[in-house]
């Protein structure tokens, strides 16, 4: 049973502004549902799980899901403080068994392409464990506390993680429980099944499924919005 959980319970204090990142208009749709329709329209999943803000769940349900047409179970749940604990969650929200695949997204990443999303469940089910990545194009420094460049970065060697990160459902589980009962703090769920000693297997993702965090990125965004909708074929 393919599973989908959705994560947009964050602060987004970058942002700035009285309206959190997800509910933003992009082309005058909230990126959040621009993002749950991709998931809700894809077909691959039997159930969706969208995770949010405890005051924003009643909200949700009348203005982010309320007029998709899915065949999904779609279930919004009340987050946690943070992201990581807002994703452990959605997998205890989750109706499925071990062996299931679950696909973990951020809500603004409205771009996602449902080929990536098959990809992703397709290398989860291969391996047990995958997350979609960029091959790094810029030249990486790593500086010290004083912002001094200490070395260079290997580039050929780095990747810029993305999602969706699929994993098995037990073992994203007990990567999160650990994690939990550790009082570890990682920046994405793939860290913490590295912690596990898992192996991790990169799909290549997209440049254009950008994180919407700042307001650059929502510039950049309408501007990748604006190009899609007047692609050939888009009319």
């Amino acid at each position: 049973m393919p599973s989908a959980i959705i994560v947009a319970a964050g602060q987004g204090l970058r942002m700035g502004g009285s309206i959190r990142k997800p509910y933003l208009p992009l082309g005058g749709v909230p990126i959040l549902k621009r993002t749950l329709t991709v998931f809700t329209q894809s077909g691959l999943f039997e159930e969706i799980i969208l995770v949010v803000a405890a005051t924003e769940t009643a909200f949700c349900r009348e203005q982010i899901a309320d007029g998709l047409s899915t065949s999904s179970t779609l279930q919004i749940i009340a987050g946690g403080r943070d992201r990581q604990e807002s994703v452990f969650l959605g997998l205890a929200a989750s109706r499925g068994q071990a062996d299931d695949v679950v696909l973990i997204h951020d809500g603004v990443r409205p771009f996602v392409s449902t080929e990536v999303l098959s990809q992703c469940l397709e290398a989860t089910m291969a391996y047990g464990a995958c997350l979609t990545a960029v091959a790094a194009y810029d030249t990486l420094k790593q500086t010290d506390d004083d912002g001094r460049i200490v070395q260079t970065l290997p580039r050929d060697a780095v990747w810029m993680a993305q999602t969706p990160q699929g994993f098995r459902l037990g073992l994203i589980r007990d990567a999160h429980r650990q994690a939990r009962d550790e009082g570890f703090k990682g920046t994405d769920d793939g860290q913490l099944v590295e912690r596990l000693g898992q192996a991790v297997t990169i799909v290549p993702g997209s440049r254009l499924n950008i994180k919407i965090t700042t307001p650059e990125d929502l510039q950049l965004a309408e501007a990748i919005w604006r190009h899609a909708r007047n692609a050939p074929g888009n009319d």
